[in-house]
């Protein structure tokens, strides 16, 4: 109970001001008490839903297989030497071992289970604590389909391979889908903490887009770029992209799409009349935010954006909703996206949507909803027969293209928030954009 009021006292700190970031002592403390929480309650029905009751995960230092990079304690950076990790689930006794065959405890939660004065060869010990076991399967990270399932490398498979006795070989099947579930599920004090994450992302772009950072005919979308970067390192914090920032105006004509860098300017003098476009994310206590906000520059004499811009940004709000309401789960990523494509197309929009599972990683894993350059679907190897399964956190990702005849052009709205998928259905974890940032913010009319 002391642990649960102390995680909720540091997050009443974020409440209080968001910009507030725990120190490193608090962050490792709040770390390690939700990996054990996943630990003990999440991961036992995991393996139960994939019918894996023997997870091994081998990695070499600074060669990190990705899932295990999440399961380290907070004062691990890296793993030692060559760190094994094996997890066995007792279905009969409800029980779930965590044991490192490794000189050392894994942290508080997985507990050494070599000594190599008793047995000096790492492989056998590890040999010894199957064969105590005697698994029906034995999950191994590779796979075709997910690159962060795909951790274990060929060296230490191969060397697994060979001393595993011949008949436990019949028993190794691919720990995929157990990787994937345990990266993709958020735990519920995950989800406290990250509306906070995702609140604070908004807090740095709305400082961004404003008066404070940008001043019209001086400021560069580059010097923007750097503000946010230089802001991030200021707070404590880190991101897992440079951030972009980008204009559309209209003296220019429509380029590629914003991935396109080749075809986006890389640094542009910020005018009035001006819409910005921002692609920004954090890291913080092992989860990652994504997000994309626009911003207009009013013009001398305006106190608000043009209509055609209010109504555009209204459009991109539409296809959001079109895409969350086809989330459902057991829908592949595919499904989602024709539906919502479908539907976005017959209302009159010009939608593309490119979404994307987020939280332990950027670009993390679960169902892919599109890319931007595959808007017919995505092929079987970026993980097109994945479901969307409940309590997973995505970023919304898309835009719509809208013809504004002021400007004799089509622009593109682009949009970006992170969702989260629960067992109630769809959410966003800290709200959405609905209106346009305004730089300057408008001061209040002084009467005569």
């Amino acid at each position: 109970m002391k642990k649960i009021v102390r995680l909720y006292l540091f997050l009443l700190c974020f409440a209080v001001n968001s910009q507030q970031i725990l120190s490193e002592k608090e962050r490792a403390i709040v770390v390690d008490e939700i990996l054990a929480d996943r630990f003990n309650n999440l991961l036992p029905s995991l393996m139960d839903a994939t019918g894996i009751d023997m997870w091994i995960l081998i990695s070499r230092e600074y060669n990190e297989d990705p899932v295990l990079r999440t399961m380290l304690p907070s004062t691990w950076l890296n793993a030692r030497r060559r760190t094994i990790l094996l997890f066995y689930r007792d279905r009969s006794k409800n029980s779930i071992e965590k044991l490192a065959v490794a000189r050392y405890n894994v942290g508080d939660n997985i507990k050494s289970a070599w000594d190599k004065e008793k047995e000096p060869n790492q492989w056998k010990r590890l040999i010894q604590l199957i064969e105590e076991r005697n698994p029906s399967k034995i999950g191994l990270n590779y796979s075709k389909d997910h690159n962060i399932a795909d951790g274990l490398d060929k060296t230490d498979f191969d060397e697994f391979m060979q001393n595993l006795p011949k008949k436990y070989h019949s028993k190794i099947v691919s720990a995929e889908q157990l990787g994937v579930r345990w990266i993709e599920t958020r735990s519920e004090r995950e989800m406290v903490i990250y509306n906070q994450l995702v609140d604070i992302t908004h807090d740095i772009i709305a400082e961004a887009f404003s008066e404070k950072v940008i001043t019209p005919g001086i400021t560069t979308t580059n010097d923007v770029e750097w503000w946010m970067r230089q802001k991030v390192t200021d707070l404590g914090l880190e991101t897992w992209f440079h951030p972009t920032v980008d204009i559309q105006r209209t003296s220019e004509e429509l380029v590629g799409h914003l991935y396109s860098f080749s075809g986006r300017p890389e640094d542009q003098v910020i005018l009035p009349g001006d819409l910005l476009h921002c692609d920004f994310g954090i890291t913080y206590l092992r989860l990652n935010t994504d997000c994309q906000e626009l911003a207009y520059v009013l013009k001398p004499k305006e106190v608000e954006a043009p209509d055609y811009l209010v109504n555009a940004l209204k459009d991109g709000n539409k296809v959001q909703d079109f895409l969350t309401q086809n989330m459902v789960a057991g829908k592949t990523g595919n499904e989602i996206l024709l539906e919502s494509l479908q539907k976005a197309k017959s209302a009159g929009l010009k939608p593309a949507i490119y979404t994307h599972p987020l939280g332990m990683y950027g670009h993390s894993a679960g169902t892919t909803i599109g890319m931007w350059d595959s808007q017919g679907g995505v092929m079987k190897d970026d993980g097109e027969n994945y479901p969307l399964n409940p309590n997973t956190v995505y970023a919304i990702e898309l835009n719509t293209t809208v013809t504004i005849p002021e400007w004799k052009r089509d622009i593109r709205i682009m949009l970006e928030e992170a969702g989260f998928y629960g067992e109630d259905g769809f959410r966003y974890v800290n709200g959405r954009q609905t209106e346009l940032l305004l730089i300057p913010r408008p001061k209040p009319q002084l009467g005569n």
